[in-house]
């Protein structure tokens, strides 16, 4: 069932709100161009996820320290990255990372990534977003399902990514219907391999799906082989303008 938008009283929105949630480029050493863009004026970003190196590290790393401190004194929020494992991961190594996290680099949020989405899988993420809460003071929490979880995850983070994957799925997915429940800043959807030629339909789609938060890009993860959210998407002015106050190329 398609969600049905409409902007509510007091939401700065550019129609959705529609922004841009950054999964996570790769280390700033590697990728320099990439962490200097979301500093740069113009872009409509929600949230950037740092990962280190799957995770925090085994030490402070300068150049994220650095990336990081920069995006947060840009009014950026940043995210520490969390595997989650599909509920593999033992409560006390996620609480370490996080403590990690908040020490190293002073981040705002988590993002879970690989998050489960059966019910039964629920109690355990309750327990670890009520301890993230606790450490954070608040934050921000973003569940990384990369599909429709069951609907009382959508009680437990401030966002849940109900799509992660290629192109060629997404424009013929189908929304649950349960997320009619929910204002669209509550989703997210990252997709890989859009051609640039339909980067008008992708709006649309995230716009009837109702997902305020999104991340588009060109690369493709070739089979699994590779990270698709490492690099800019080719067309990453042209996807800033459409959806931001505009970005000279």
């Amino acid at each position: 069932m398609p969600y049905l938008t409409s902007t509510a009283t007091g939401t700065a929105t550019t129609d959705l709100g529609v922004g841009f949630g950054v999964p996570g480029y790769a280390h700033p050493l590697v990728a320099p161009v990439e962490w200097s863009e979301l500093t740069r004026p113009g872009a409509p970003l929600h949230w950037v996820v740092l990962n280190v190196s799957d995770g925090p590290g085994a030490r402070p790393d300068p150049h994220c320290l650095e990336a990081a401190g920069r995006l947060r004194n840009a009014g950026v929020r940043v995210l520490g990255h969390l595997d989650v494992t599909y509920g593999a991961r033992a409560f006390g190594e996620l609480v370490c990372d996080a403590h990690h996290y908040l020490d190293w680099y002073q981040v705002d949020g988590f993002l879970l990534d690989r998050c489960p989405t059966e019910r039964t899988a629920l109690p355990e993420i309750r327990r670890t977003t009520g301890t993230l809460r606790a450490l954070l003071g608040g934050g921000h929490l973003v569940l990384g399902h990369g599909t429709h979880p069951y609907p009382g995850y959508a009680e437990t983070a401030d966002q849940l990514v109900t799509f992660s994957g290629p192109w060629r799925d997404y424009r013929w997915s189908q929304v649950a219907e349960w997320t009619a429940e929910y204002p669209p800043e509550h989703f997210c959807h990252f997709v890989h391999g859009v051609p640039r030629g339909h980067l008008d339909e992708a709006l649309r789609i995230a716009r009837w799906q109702g997902a305020s938060t999104i991340y588009f890009t060109d690369r493709t993860d070739r089979g699994g082989s590779a990270g698709p959210w490492e690099s800019l998407p080719g067309y990453w002015d042209t996807l800033v303008s459409r959806i931001g106050t505009g970005v000279s190329e």
